[in-house]
């Protein structure tokens, strides 16, 4: 009986799927009401059933989700309302937050011990005791901004994103003043913590309400500086870690370079001869050094005379805040380096004009 009934019991593939195809066919014709109802139930049907596909339900969970709305400026949206820069920013705003904090602690006992009348030998002696504290500050403030500027172009090229906005309708300016106001709001806390601790020693009595505004607004001219100097040198170079070091190497030199050689002319005082072989080094080497840098792939004349100009100017100004002479510093920092900015930032949102790597984006 077994082998009589085992191909009824277990019949074959073949067979089962006639089996499967015959009552599908015949399940269509099992509600035979639906063939006599009105076109209005029908299309309800069938609008039932198409409910049930996995498309609708998964764009029914989409409306139902909520959106963000893109501003006209998507660059700026993304650098703003994103993390663009990747979470580990925090660790960088904490670290500097509480360098902030031990630099305002730093001034408080120096603004006492002035006002306590003691008296200050080497270095205090012809600098300000308020300027040895606040100034490494001021330069901290100016790298970051620098390094995360850079960073803003180079990490879109590295991830292949600047390929896609090339074409699309986005304009050169709304790339170039996206990126640059939105490094300015992910480092917000570099521009605002300088200017409080300025408008701290106004209050507490070291400076003078002069001596507080020329300095909120040379921060404010570097500042932008600073920033336009890092997309200007992502732009220019292919390879990140060459606009990198590009971008910061220049920060370092106009300041701690030409601070160095103030030092070494302060050193060989006296001497005419022992003093002028390290300024023409530092200044005149300085300034070709930066225009081979900063014009190597687009020169212009702009580019020309502001890198001839710079480590002049910034040799200027520090001698001059020395001398107590800060509208002068003043002056010349804001007419020096507000020119060379025009000059990086003018050709950028002009045209489209980044180095890819490959070839010459127009």
């Amino acid at each position: 009986v077994t082998i009589c009934r085992v191909r009824k019991w277990n019949p074959s593939r073949q067979v089962r799927q006639n089996q499967q195809d015959t009552e599908e066919l015949d399940s269509i014709w099992q509600d035979v009401s639906l063939l006599e109802s009105s076109d209005e139930q029908v299309a309800e049907a069938a609008a039932a059933a198409r409910a049930t596909h996995v498309d609708s339900i998964r764009r029914a969970q989409s409306q139902t989700q909520a959106t963000r709305r893109v501003w006209d400026n998507p660059v700026l949206w993304r650098e703003i309302c994103t993390w663009a820069y990747g979470r580990k920013i925090l660790i960088v705003r904490i670290a500097y937050v509480a360098l902030c904090a031990m630099v305002a602690i730093g001034l408080n006992n120096t603004v006492a011990s002035i006002q306590a009348g003691d008296s200050f030998g080497g270095l205090d002696a012809f600098i300000p005791p308020v300027a040895t504290t606040i100034t490494p500050l001021f330069l901290v403030s100016l790298v970051i901004l620098n390094a995360l500027a850079v960073n803003a172009i180079t990490n879109e090229r590295d991830g292949q994103a600047l390929d896609l906005l090339l074409v699309t309708d986005l304009r050169p300016a709304e790339l170039v003043l996206g990126k640059l106001w939105g490094v300015f709001w992910v480092a917000k806390e570099t521009i605002v913590l300088p200017i409080v601790l300025c408008v701290f020693l106004w209050t507490s009595g070291a400076i003078s309400l002069d001596d507080m505004l020329i300095m909120v607004g040379v921060l404010v001219v570097l500042d932008f500086f600073v920033a336009m100097l890092g997309i200007h040198c992502g732009m220019t170079y292919a390879n990140s870690r060459t606009a990198i070091s590009i971008s910061m190497g220049s920060v370092f030199f106009l300041f701690l370079g030409v601070i160095t050689c103030i030092m070494v002319m302060i050193s060989f005082s006296g001497d005419f001869q022992q003093q002028l072989a390290p300024f023409l080094a530092f200044i005149l080497g300085g300034s070709v050094g930066l225009y081979v840098a900063l014009g190597i792939r687009n020169p212009s004349q702009a580019i020309f005379w502001s890198t001839m100009l710079l480590p002049f100017a910034t040799f200027h100004a520090i001698t001059s805040f020395f001398i107590q002479h800060t509208m002068t510093s003043f002056i010349v920092i804001s007419l020096v380096y507000g020119f060379t900015t025009l000059a990086m930032l003018m050709p950028a949102i002009g045209e489209f004009d980044i180095a890819m790597g490959r070839t010459k984006n127009n």
